[in-house]
């Protein structure tokens, strides 16, 4: 039997729906609005019904991303395994794949799993499993899944990896990291490297595949020549280990790196593949590093992606407060979509500040506002999905699985 405040519960909530309904009958029935993206029906939501705050991505924008890096790869030619760490998003990676990238790359082992069990081959995890936990998960994942491949910089990892896969009855496939800049990995290049890449290629249950070398640095590097001879710079060390390698008769099939800021130029510097990520939506920060047209603003990518934001309040001269706050990942170098006279600032956990700058219009409480986030990799990890929109109509919404967390363990 029901109790009277269930009772009282259900009909409010049918009152609710009801009343939403009959309003307006052309108002989205909010009651319905997890069961209809269950359901994949998503007649009538549009922007305005969304939660807060929220990311929606430009569907159009985001599908002339994408064609326009594949488009480029082909050209070039060079070979795209985009990285995920950016979107963490199974269904941004398959629309990758179909368009030509030959798997793609991961930050960490979770998001390997999550990428491989999502159908997705041909997967390539830039960390070497140091820790017994990442090992194990490793040469699992090689068990399931053949194409998966990972990188090593140590001796005694590579040790490691030999015992375990040798356990496992699996040949595990391993690339070398060597050092282009950034200081966070990567063994020596020159001897060093090759001396390391010898010893996997001698080992009976790992296959030696290449070479991975990411120069960070020059990724956002202003201005397109800064760029390109940055790159240039951290990329000779690898180029070196790779004619040393091919001297001592080893086949050396990949050499992986590069990224959104470099895509158009490290081929001619020696790589075979690209990892890059940010392309998929761009951000305010990658924006300003300039491009090879236009050296103030990279406008070869749109911004496809933003976050969505409502204002909350507003009784203070020259501000408002939205929802968007430091929990929402809400950053100082982050722009307004379409109103530059507003600056973002931060007010707490929950809230988050509008400032105007030099005058522009006025905005109130409920409106919506749109900002592009400045570091893709940190904002995507504080949603769990995205919403995905044609102009104002929401069509899709897809799951932004590969985060920190639950997905970690």
């Amino acid at each position: 039997m029901n109790s009277r405040r269930q009772f009282l519960t259900a009909s409010a909530s049918a009152l609710l729906a009801t009343t939403v309904s009959r309003a307006n009958p052309k108002t989205f029935p909010y009651a319905e609005f997890e069961q209809r993206i269950a359901k994949k029906n998503f007649t009538g939501m549009t922007k305005d019904m969304l939660p807060t705050p929220c990311m929606v991505v430009d569907i159009d924008l985001f599908e002339k991303n994408l064609k326009t890096m594949a488009d480029y790869a082909k050209k070039a030619p060079i070979y795209l395994r985009p990285h995920v760490k950016v979107h963490k998003s199974v269904d941004v990676a398959k629309r990758q794949v179909a368009l030509g990238a030959i798997g793609i790359t991961a930050a960490t082992i979770a998001e390997s799993e999550l990428m491989s069990n999502g159908g997705i081959k041909g997967v390539l995890w830039t960390k070497q499993p140091a820790s017994y936990n990442n090992l194990l998960r490793a040469i699992a994942l090689t068990k399931k899944d053949p194409t998966f491949m990972f990188v090593v910089d140590d001796h005694d990892v590579a040790a490691r990896v030999q015992e375990a896969a040798a356990a496992a009855k699996v040949k595990a496939r391993v690339a070398v990291s060597v050092y282009a800049g950034l200081t966070r990995q990567g063994i020596a290049n020159g001897k060093p490297a090759l001396d390391l890449a010898q010893k996997i290629a001698t080992s009976k249950n790992i296959s030696f595949e290449g070479y991975m070398a990411y120069s960070g640095y020059a990724s956002h590097t202003h201005g397109w020549e800064a760029r390109r001879k940055k790159s240039a710079e951290d990329l000779a060390g690898v180029n070196e280990t790779v004619a040393l390698s091919k001297k001592a008769g080893m086949e050396v099939k990949i050499v992986s790196g590069g990224s959104t800021g470099t895509y158009n130029m490290d081929h001619e510097l020696g790589l075979t593949e690209l990892e890059c990520g940010s392309y998929v939506f761009m951000d305010s920060v990658y924006r300003k590093v300039g491009g090879k047209t236009n050296d103030k603003v990279y406008t070869d990518f749109e911004n496809s992606m933003s976050v969505l934001t409502t204002v909350d309040s507003k009784h203070h001269a020259g501000q408002v407060t939205t929802d968007y706050g430091n929990k929402a990942m809400a950053q100082l170098t982050d722009e307004v979509k379409g109103q530059s006279w507003l600056q973002v600032d931060k007010q707490g956990a929950e809230y988050g500040l509008l400032r105007w700058k030099d005058g522009g219009g006025e905005i109130k409480v409920g409106d919506r506002v749109e900002i592009y986030c400045s570091n893709l990799d940190m904002s995507t990890n504080c949603y769990d999905r995205y919403y995905i929109a044609k102009g104002n109509d929401i069509v899709d919404v897809w799951p932004i699985m590969g985060r920190g967390g639950a997905a970690q363990r």
